[in-house]
């Protein structure tokens, strides 16, 4: 089954309303209310779209794929076909603009937006035993957070905490430099900063502020099991105000040739410290 819509089109099903009355006496029926279309997150690159399906098939919306890519996609094509999901094979140069990017890998697909858990449902769902968590303090270059996407799910990081006022969201870029990690790392909304630590400390937390310098030698410190990284936006860094409420101060020693890491190279080695210590 192939969908007759025009790449980027998105049929409406609520443009069908019902024939208004011609006699004088009914009065003209109210128009049916418009629900609110769920947010939908378009996804490009072979391995991104392949976890949305593995892990939630029933997201899947629209598909858009070249002929080429149909026999590593027969899965997500059969499961299109037994659940009246509309997909097309297209040109290239069609999925250049859906994608917005010629790093589309072959296929474009809409899915269903995921939106971020609280703290509170999070925690009472999270295992026991070590736990690894990133607290993203500005982080906001898709290809940065992408990147940061793709070593916290290698290395086993359970979450991914905002800001109660970030505007930070998932972006198709971010998820294609992910490799597929995003469908394995949750994003959850925090709260009120002293009450997400107060929150994030009675689970068990430590909140270690990652910083260029003055912070302890990460390879050198005993890391606890359950730890959340504090990570600064490129370029300012860590907000201090939050460095002073975490319980550590950690630094990545280098040779100095440069001042630091870029901020995914830095998380990856942060991140593979905290699992070298815990497993």
């Amino acid at each position: 089954m192939r969908s007759d819509d025009k790449p980027g089109e998105r049929p409406d099903p609520w443009r069908m309303r019902k024939p208004r009355s011609t006699t004088a006496e009914a009065a003209p029926a109210a128009p049916p209310a418009i629900p609110e279309r769920t947010p939908e997150l378009r996804l490009y690159g072979l391995n991104a779209v392949r976890a949305a399906f593995a892990r939630r098939p029933e997201a899947m919306r629209k598909l858009y794929l070249l002929e080429s890519r149909i026999p590593q996609l027969q899965p997500l094509l059969k499961w299109c076909v037994a659940h009246r999901i509309g997909y097309r094979v297209v040109e290239d140069t069609d999925l250049e603009k859906l994608a917005a990017s010629t790093h589309h890998e072959g296929v474009v697909a809409d899915v269903q937006r995921e939106e971020p858990q609280s703290l509170t449902a999070w925690l009472r769902s999270l295992p026991s035993g070590p736990q690894c968590a990133l607290w993203l303090d500005g982080v906001g270059n898709p290809h940065n957070l992408g990147a940061i996407l793709r070593s916290a799910a290698h290395f086993g990081a359970c979450a991914m905490l905002l800001p109660k006022h970030s505007t930070m969201t998932l972006s198709g870029a971010a998820a294609r430099v992910a490799e597929g990690g995003a469908e394995h790392v949750p994003f959850v909304r925090l709260g009120r900063e002293d009450n997400a630590i107060a929150q994030l400390h009675g689970a068990g937390f430590v909140l270690a502020a990652t910083v260029v310098r003055g912070g302890a030698d990460v390879f050198a410190a005993t890391l606890p099991q359950r730890l959340v990284y504090a990570i600064g936006a490129e370029g300012e860094g860590m907000d201090p105000k939050l460095a002073a409420l975490c319980d550590l101060r950690l630094s990545i020693p280098g040779s100095g040739t440069v001042e630091s890491l870029n901020v995914a190279a830095a998380t990856a080695v942060l991140l593979a410290q905290w699992r070298r210590g815990s497993h």
